[in-house]
């Protein structure tokens, strides 16, 4: 194979990692769509069926910097492959899995496919489309936003005709597409070799589970997360060869307001869908369809997001997104999706992708390309981390309403950081 880059007419690698991003995407929302029949197919108590959404977050989000680094060391296509391999193993696994606790355990290997596969997808993104980086970030973040919306649409459709299992089982062909693809992929520059960090790994990676695990109101877990962080950033200071080197502080404002951005983004997919069956009594298949026009502006926006510039983009892309939060936050409890929620889920739509490209794009700029894979590992772990730091007080106010407005707050946070930055 060739070690040169791809060039600007080659895109087929380009729609490989794509749609490996998008089965990470999916895999949450395609989930929580079939999580009441699951816990009715298998017995499964509520806190049970928690735990098949949790085992995958909780090992996605802890994993995701280590993934990454993986990647630097072995080899970002070597890592990718292992991880598309787990991933598609571990939905075959969920999909026949006898009972909860298979179920559960296929769910975190799941998760452990994924933290492989999102950072080092988006690193040999960022390597391969050097020259074409806009474009190629513009269709990543068109995924991106696509599968979250298709996730509540499929998952739906699939859970109505075909039962829950449907939902791994559509998996599994896609990932073994993507592990064959794979092979056309341009060989990435070679690793750059050396050791892992080992005990900056440990106490990272148990830091961000115990803190994912503790944001459900378990403060002890909070406590001990944030002190394996806290000696985390110690070790790294004298380490030699750090998991978190001192150059990566060129990416960190950029990460914080995706950490920021992703609570937005996470407490949109969880509220939405909640308050079109809950309030206004659509069947999840109705709720998917109706999230349409939301999936279809994020891509259309994320696609023309590279081709504007200006430091006025981002702020008013946010600025945009909060308008329509706003908008959303006022629906009332019988609104319709004609009058109440189409406007607003186009204007979420089109501030949603500018604003994720936009910052794809900031949080990945000068970051050297022995690093882009750990660079890719903090891009998706920051923005896990804050979706569920956010989520956890999302969800302690009393309305859906309260909920979309606090998103809407969060935005103009971010307007204000992005404007006077």
């Amino acid at each position: 194979m060739s070690s040169a880059p791809v060039t600007r007419t080659d895109w087929t690698p380009l729609g490989v990692l794509a749609t490996a991003q998008f089965l990470v995407v999916l895999s949450t929302s395609i989930v929580n769509v079939a999580l009441p029949e699951i816990r009715t197919g298998l017995g499964l108590p509520a806190a049970g069926s928690a735990w098949v959404i949790n085992a995958y977050v909780l090992v996605f989000g802890a994993l995701l910097l280590l993934g990454g680094r993986s990647g630097d060391v072995y080899g970002l296509r070597r890592v990718f492959l292992i991880g598309t391999g787990l991933f598609a193993s571990s939905s075959l696994g969920a999909a026949i899995a006898p009972d909860a606790v298979t179920l559960i355990a296929a769910r975190a290997v799941q998760g452990l496919g994924a933290a492989m596969l999102a950072p080092t997808a988006l690193a040999l993104v960022l390597t391969l489309y050097q020259k074409d980086r806009g474009t190629a970030l513009g269709v990543w973040g068109a995924v991106s936003g696509a599968g979250g919306a298709a996730g509540v649409l499929l998952g739906g459709v699939l859970t109505d005709l075909y039962g829950w299992r449907s939902v791994f089982f559509a998996m599994v062909p896609v990932a073994l597409a993507v592990l064959v693809a794979a092979r056309l992929l341009v060989q990435p520059p070679p690793p750059r070799g050396g050791r892992l960090d080992l005990p900056g790994a440990v106490t990272v990676t148990g830091g961000l589970a115990a803190l994912t695990y503790g944001l459900s109101g378990r403060w002890l877990f909070v406590i001990a997360g944030m002190a394996l962080l806290g000696v985390f950033v110690l070790l790294q200071r004298r380490s030699p060869d750090p998991l978190l080197p001192s150059r990566m502080r060129i990416v960190a404002g950029p990460n914080v307001l995706m950490a920021l951005l992703g609570s937005v983004w996470l407490g949109l997919f969880y509220f939405l869908p909640l308050y079109q069956q809950r309030e206004l009594g659509y069947t999840p298949l109705e709720a998917g369809l109706t999230q349409l026009p939301l999936a279809l502006m994020i891509t259309l926006a994320s696609w023309a997001a590279p081709r504007l510039h200006g430091r006025a983009v981002l702020p008013g892309g946010l600025a945009v997104l909060a308008a329509g939060l706003a908008w959303l936050a006022r629906t009332p409890v019988d609104g319709t999706f004609l009058v109440d929620l189409l406007g607003p889920s186009l204007l979420i739509g089109a501030g949603l992708g500018v604003a994720f490209v936009r910052l794809t794009a900031l949080a990945s700029a000068g970051v050297p390309a022995a690093d882009s894979g750990l660079a890719g590992g903090l891009l998706n772990a920051t923005r896990q981390i804050g979706g569920a730091i956010g989520l956890s007080f999302l969800t302690l106010l009393p309305s859906y309403g309260g909920a979309f407005l606090a998103c809407a707050v969060i935005t103009l946070l971010l307007f204000g950081k992005a404007t006077f930055s």
